[in-house]
């Protein structure tokens, strides 16, 4: 395993923690999908791990913290 698949993992895990925790609606839609992404980084990352995936997951932090406002 990489570091940068374990980071990637355990955003996903909190990230979908965090949409279980939301009431139904458009809000959790849209965590559950930033969930997806880390998901879908962590994996791209376990196979060769690389600096490209820091851009998707800048923009994924991004896109998370304008669900939290």
């Amino acid at each position: 395993m990489s570091d940068a698949y374990d980071y990637f993992r355990e955003h996903a895990i909190a990230a979908l923690r965090k949409a279980r925790a939301l009431p139904p609606g458009r809000t959790k839609q849209k965590q559950r999908t930033v969930a997806r992404v880390y998901h879908l980084l962590s994996r791209e990352a376990a196979l060769a791990p690389n600096i490209h995936h820091l851009d998707d997951f800048r923009t994924a932090r991004q896109l998370e913290r304008q669900i939290g406002r």
